[in-house]
C-alpha cells in the first residue's frame, strides 16, 4: 500500500472546497496514511472564488497556492509535481467530484505503478440532459470510459482528471509547456507515455464530471482546443480521431465541398449548438469542419 500521498489540484475560477473536503475526509479514515492536498490557483479572475477557496488553507494537511499570472494548463501541473511533498502525487480536475467512497484506497493498492488513470463517470441529471451540450456529449463518450474499453488503447483512454502517478516519473516527463491554452495537453502527454515506454494502468476508480458550462462557453473552449490541436498535428498525427478524419478527407479530395457546406450552413449549426437542443452527431461534425477550416487558414498563411 502506498503510505505517503500528494493530493494535487489545479484550478482556474472554480470552487473547490467540497472536493477538497471529501478527499481529506477520506484521507483522514485511512489509518497510516501520510497526506497533503495542494490546491494551486492559476490566477484566477473571479475573486469570489478566490475568497472562497482561500479556507483551505486553514485545513489541516491542505496547502493552498495563488499565482498571480495564469501560466496555463500543462505548466500548472509541472508547478505543482516540484511544489509536493510526497513521492506519488493524484492529480484531479478541480470541477470533478468523489463519487466512490473508497476512492483514495483504490488508488492507494496501487504502489509500484509508473501511472494510473481511474477514469471519470457521468452523475444522471435530467434537466441537463435537456439542453447542455456539454452533459450530452459527456454522456455519449460515457461508453468510451469503462475501464475495459480503455484497457484496450491505454494511451488514448488517459486524462488528466483523475490519475495517480509517481513524482520522479513526472519531473523526468514533464508535461509539454508549450501548451499554454485549452485542449490536448493530456492527448498529447498520453503519446509521451507511449513514446517512453511508460505503463498506464487503468482501474475502475472514476470521479463524475461536476461543471458543465453554457453552450456558448463549450462551443468557444472547442474552438480553442482546436487551435491548439493545429499547433500539435505534426507530432499528433494518427494519434486523434480528428486527424486521422482529416487526413482521409484529404486523401479522398472531399475536403473542399465539405468546407464550402460548413461555410453555408456553419452559422445554422453554431444556432443549434448553443440553442435549447443542441446535437452531439452536429457537434462532432462542426469540431471536424472548424479544424479543417483552420487548416486551410494556416496552409494559406503558409
Amino acid at each position: 500500500m502506498i503510505a505517503t500521498l500528494s493530493i494535487v489540484i489545479p484550478t482556474y475560477n472554480r470552487e473547490c472546497t467540497t472536493l477538497v473536503r471529501s478527499l481529506q475526509l477520506q484521507a483522514e479514515n485511512i489509518d497510516g496514511l501520510h497526506y497533503e492536498v495542494l490546491v494551486a490557483d492559476d490566477g484566477s479572475t473571479d475573486s469570489a472564488v478566490k475568497q472562497a477557496n482561500r479556507m483551505i488553507r486553514d485545513w489541516d494537511n491542505c496547502r493552498m497556492i495563488e499565482l498571480e499570472q495564469n501560466i496555463g494548463r500543462a505548466c500548472i501541473r509541472n508547478y505543482l509535481a516540484r511544489e509536493a511533498k510526497y513521492p506519488y502525487l493524484l492529480f484531479l480536475d478541480s470541477d470533478v467530484q468523489v463519487v466512490v467512497p473508497d476512492y483514495l484506497s483504490r488508488y492507494l493498492r496501487c504502489k509500484g505503478d509508473d501511472v494510473v488513470y481511474g477514469g471519470v463517470c457521468i452523475v444522471p441529471n435530467a434537466e441537463l440532459a435537456a439542453h447542455n451540450l456539454r452533459y450530452r456529449y459527456e454522456l455519449a463518450c460515457e461508453p468510451r470510459h469503462s475501464v475495459e474499453r480503455r484497457k484496450v488503447s491505454p494511451y488514448q483512454g488517459f486524462r488528466t482528471s483523475n490519475f495517480l502517478m509517481r513524482r520522479d516519473v513526472l519531473l523526468s516527463h514533464p508535461f509539454d509547456e508549450r501548451i499554454r491554452h485549452y485542449g490536448y495537453e493530456d492527448v498529447l502527454f498520453g503519446r509521451t507515455l507511449l513514446a517512453e515506454g511508460i505503463p498506464v494502468k487503468h482501474i475502475d476508480n472514476p470521479v463524475a464530471v461536476d461543471d458543465f458550462e453554457s453552450n456558448e462557453a463549450f462551443l468557444n473552449k472547442t474552438d480553442e482546443g482546436l487551435r491548439t490541436l493545429l499547433t500539435l498535428a505534426p507530432e499528433m498525427r494518427d494519434y486523434t480521431n480528428i486527424l486521422r478524419c482529416a487526413d482521409k478527407l484529404h486523401r479522398w479530395h472531399v475536403v473542399t465541398p465539405l468546407l464550402l457546406y460548413y461555410r453555408i450552413f456553419g452559422g445554422c449549426m453554431r444556432r443549434n449548438l448553443t440553442g435549447t437542443q443542441p446535437s452531439v452527431r452536429l457537434y462532432n461534425l462542426y469540431r471536424l469542419c472548424n479544424y479543417l477550416l483552420l487548416q486551410q487558414s494556416k496552409s494559406r498563411e503558409a
